[in-house]
């Protein structure tokens, strides 16, 4: 295996090593029993299942068509991709420290699928939120100006991907219907390495499937 190449993936397990550390085991305060993953190459590896058993964690892994691993999976993923995304573009280089707020806006969300936020379905009850606090008045408690810059941030993930698929789903229903542009309109471009529509720095997944409008001149 070339040197680079190797290097490469030992940053990747490296990195995935240290957020299972951090996130899960520090915060948590326990080493989970089990752990489901897709079949990606990296976790179906010699390397990665030595490592969870290190770990004492049991490797389970995905199944196609299997709806508790497969597609309530993948939409989950979908919606937390989202949200990670609105953190990206909103928050710039610093968006992994607001990751946080993404699982406690997730956690306090509605969900259609159980008609109740996770949180309200888990203890029975709501969370009290920051947001709340703001409208019963008991912001003064604490730092006025920290809670308003968290309460800001918490509504702008929630509303973010909410208006991402809202614009997506218009765009689904204008494929619909004959349109005709014109020169002077604004369009927005697909992104598409394979058609040299390049991505936004180096955040891949994360970075915005749309270039910013660009005007017809010709």
């Amino acid at each position: 295996m070339p040197t680079f190449a190797y290097e490469k993936l030992q940053n990747i397990y490296y990195d995935v090593e240290l957020a299972i550390i951090t996130r899960v085991v520090k915060l948590r305060l326990l080493q989970p029993v089990s752990i489901i993953f897709d079949r990606d190459s990296y976790f179906t590896s010699s390397f990665w299942q030595v490592l969870q058993k290190d770990l004492g964690t049991r490797l389970d892994l995905s199944t196609t068509y299997h709806l508790e691993t497969d597609c309530q999976n993948e939409r989950t993923i979908q919606t937390l991709e989202d949200m990670l995304r609105a953190c990206t573009i909103n928050f710039g280089r610093n968006w992994d420290t607001h990751i946080p707020l993404v699982e406690f806006s997730y956690n306090n969300s509605y969900h259609s699928s159980v008609k109740y936020a996770p949180f309200e379905a888990l203890y029975g009850r709501k969370c009290q939120t920051l947001i709340a606090w703001a409208e019963v008045g008991e912001s003064k408690l604490i730092r006025p100006k920290f809670i308003q810059e968290t309460t800001d941030k918490i509504v702008h993930i929630k509303e973010r991907p909410k208006t991402a698929r809202d614009r997506q789903k218009s765009y689904a229903d204008n494929r619909l219907k004959s349109f005709e542009f014109s020169v002077g309109d604004n369009i927005l471009l697909k992104v598409s390495p394979w058609k040299g529509v390049v991505r936004f720095g180096k955040r891949s997944k994360l970075s915005p499937r749309y270039v910013r409008p660009f005007e017809i001149v010709e």
